[in-house]
């Protein structure tokens, strides 16, 4: 729990700050429990209420924020839907031109910048799922695999990691070991390091509770890069079988279908990248990603949109690589595995590397096979018991919980409108942003 927000919202509200108070006071006694006497829980609910109102009206450029008037939720920010990859977009207009080789704008998971060395560095950091936050292992495990699969679908070999864990004020320690101990798991797997990271509380003082976020990030070089705006007409799409990762276990833990979550605990992805690395096939592949962001029809979208081409694909290609065992649980649950993450390897290449690439694969155990192709135009679309119709990736990706079930997928009416507030959000950061700097170099 925010007490901070908490108090701020209910001062911005008109309430009595006695009554305010009072409330905070039974709040804090609710979660902190025996932790914490009537008296202290007083206390720490005064002094909140003193920060909170000296913080509540911020004076000066630099401390007011900008602001939409749009909330997270609403615009579905971080539900890998059509939202999201609007927020996105906006980002990288908020960053500006820089001199990566890639960068936000191109939409792809990671970034690249050319070394002195002449070689490229490629740079990338994933969040753990926030519905993991009472599994810190299962967060950890798959959250260092996500940073590395993104490393790899650059077509670089990933050197070292870092990790970034935040426990609010009443999380158990330990949970900080177990966390350390999922992202080591992955890194004694691959032999890649995890060097350094940061510890934090969630909020400082200001957040109660036991809830966990954080993230894993990675670097790694290579001297070809495979981004997604090298896709061109002609190439095809090629994808790897896969079991997904914290979306597929977060789904399975809660619909009480925990046996599932052990199917997600593999590195296949990681052991495909290196197969077609070792057979010397990296140089034959246009672009690779790996099927995250609101599933297979998020990556047709976000490809597509980098590099100015449409792409179709074949759905009964796709439906065999997926794990038997989360796709039966995903249809029981009415839940569309096209936009879920499936954590597989998506690969794109002209049609002379198809063949070698899949054996390659094959070789090792690992399903492949040709699901698409590229060709000129926009958007995606996808051949479903014969018919074409079109793979647009929903407002949100698919409601793989029972809570996501009740919020929706579905494009709000006022979508439009909030894209335009949205668009007016990024313009004032980008204002302020020109402000200071030149106030700085003056």
């Amino acid at each position: 729990m925010d007490i901070e927000g908490y108090a701020k919202r209910a001062l911005l509200s008109g309430e009595n700050e006695g009554q305010i108070e009072k409330r905070l006071t039974r709040r804090i006694l609710e979660i902190k429990g025996d932790k914490v006497t009537q008296h202290r829980a007083r206390e720490l609910a005064h002094a909140v209420m003193v920060e909170a109102g000296a913080t509540l009206k911020p004076k000066g450029e630099i401390l007011e924020p900008v602001t939409s008037g749009i909330t997270m939720g609403q615009f579905g920010v971080g539900s890998r839907g059509a939202g999201d990859f609007y927020t996105h977009e906006q980002i990288a207009r908020v960053i500006g031109k820089t001199t990566a080789e890639v960068d936000s704008s191109h939409l792809d998971d990671s970034g690249v910048v050319k070394a002195g060395s002449g070689e490229y560095l490629v740079l990338t950091v994933d969040g753990t799922h926030s519905r993991l936050s009472d599994y810190p292992f299962l967060a950890g495990f798959h959250v260092a695999r996500a940073a590395l699969r993104d490393i790899y679908a650059m077509g670089a070999r990933p050197l070292a990691m870092l990790s970034d864990i935040h426990l609010a004020d009443d999380g158990d320690v330990g949970r900080i070991f177990d966390h350390i101990a999922g992202i080591t798991a992955v890194a004694e797997l691959t032999g890649v390091p995890l060097i350094t990271g940061s510890t934090l509380r969630i909020g400082g003082d200001m957040v109660i509770g036991e809830r966990m976020t954080g993230g894993v990030g990675a670097m790694g070089i290579t001297q070809t890069i495979s981004a997604r705006i090298l896709a061109e007409p002609g190439d095809l799409v090629l994808m790897t079988e896969g079991a997904g990762g914290g979306t597929i276990s977060t789904t399975a833990l809660y619909y009480d279908r925990h046996d599932i979550v052990d199917e997600t605990i593999n590195i296949k992805f990681i052991d495909a990248c290196e197969a077609i690395m070792e057979a010397g096939l990296l140089e034959r592949i246009h672009a690779m990603t790996d099927v995250t962001n609101g599933g297979v029809r998020g990556d047709a979208k976000e490809i597509s949109r980098t590099a100015g081409v449409e792409l179709v694909f074949k759905e009964d290609r796709i439906r065999p690589l997926v794990n038997p065992s989360v796709l039966s649980m995903l249809e029981e649950l009415k839940i569309d595995y096209l936009g879920v993450s499936l954590d597989a390897l998506l690969i794109i290449a002209p049609p002379g590397a198809a063949d070698d690439i899949i054996g390659v694969l094959r070789s090792k155990d690992i399903a492949a096979d040709v699901i698409g192709e590229v060709v000129e135009g926009s958007g995606a679309r996808i051949e479903i018991n014969g018919e074409i119709v079109d793979f647009s990736p929903r407002f949100r990706e698919s409601a793989y919980t029972p809570i996501k079930k009740l919020v929706g997928e579905e494009e709000p009416m006022d979508f439009k409108q909030m894209c335009n507030r949205i668009d007016d959000a990024a313009l004032a950061a980008i204002d302020k942003k020109r402000r200071i700097v030149e106030r700085l170099k003056q």
